[in-house]
């Protein structure tokens, strides 16, 4: 579920399972409840391509004595911008939380962030990168209490890597032409497209290893196409990677193997 947000927009409508609030609100009387422990993807980056995508969201509430686990739902967001209450952007969960008691006030919940491209879009590309964890407890009078700054994640676009080393065979000291291509999702288009200008590792493989090697790092051209040379010296496999940026993960090509005779 998707909140851009102004404050207006923030302290909205939200749903949470059971307690639908269409006018809900950030004021006295807010469910006496903290968040700790908070994991998205199990604390790993969350990739998307140009496909829904979803992800494990895991997370600790404490509650007071006073307050019944069944008085109260719990979503974790994550959001943009100075504060949780003033956010630039927000997301949360379609659901609230599912928990389990692992005491009298202790609460153990898991959700899941699903993120849709393409139709009705849930991102563009320039909400890719770093976001601030959160979430928001409701009670039965519909009363929100809001929490941020419970850790980071990161939600970065999918990308792709290519290669192809010719000749093969290829005789020894000759020389082999390894071509490629880097391309990411474009969340604007719904599709995958050139990854310009970025530095990329030629890498090799002995066949009789299992490490790679990096022999020289180049350029990918504006069109995200990858071309270089080099000397063909035992039987092995060739390979581009990409060390990632700040917008995608990091990838590697599958290694194409050269019979060197």
């Amino acid at each position: 579920m998707r909140i851009r947000a102004t404050v207006a927009a923030v302290s909205g409508a939200l749903a949470l399972s059971a307690f639908v609030a269409p006018a809900a609100h950030a004021a006295g009387g807010t469910p006496d409840v903290t968040f700790s422990n908070m994991k998205v993807n199990k604390g790993s980056s969350m990739v998307v391509g140009t496909t829904k995508a979803s992800f494990s969201v895991t997370y600790t509430v404490t509650h007071a004595a006073s307050l019944p686990a069944s008085d109260f739902a719990t979503v974790p967001i994550i959001y943009r911008g100075s504060s949780v209450t003033a956010p630039s952007d927000l997301f949360g969960s379609d659901d609230a939380g599912t928990c389990t008691a692992a005491s009298s006030t202790v609460l153990n919940c898991k959700d899941t962030l699903v993120f849709t491209v393409g139709g009705d879009s849930d991102l563009d590309n320039a909400e890719a990168g770093s976001w601030t964890l959160g979430a928001v407890a409701a009670d039965k009078d519909d009363n929100l209490n809001w929490v941020g700054g419970l850790g980071t994640t990161k939600i970065l676009r999918a990308d792709k890597l290519t290669v192809n080393a010719a000749p093969e065979p290829v005789k020894k000291g000759k020389t082999v032409t390894v071509t490629g291509s880097l391309t990411r999702a474009n969340w604007d288009t719904h599709k995958y497209g050139a990854y310009g200008s970025q530095s990329v590792k030629l890498q090799f493989r002995k066949k009789s290893s299992t490490t790679y090697t990096t022999l020289k790092t180049i350029k990918a051209s504006s069109t995200g196409a990858l071309k270089t040379t080099t000397t063909a010296t035992v039987d092995g496999y060739y390979r581009y990677s990409f060390a990632g940026s700040t917008t995608s993960p990091a990838v590697s090509a599958t290694g194409d193997y050269v019979d060197v005779q």
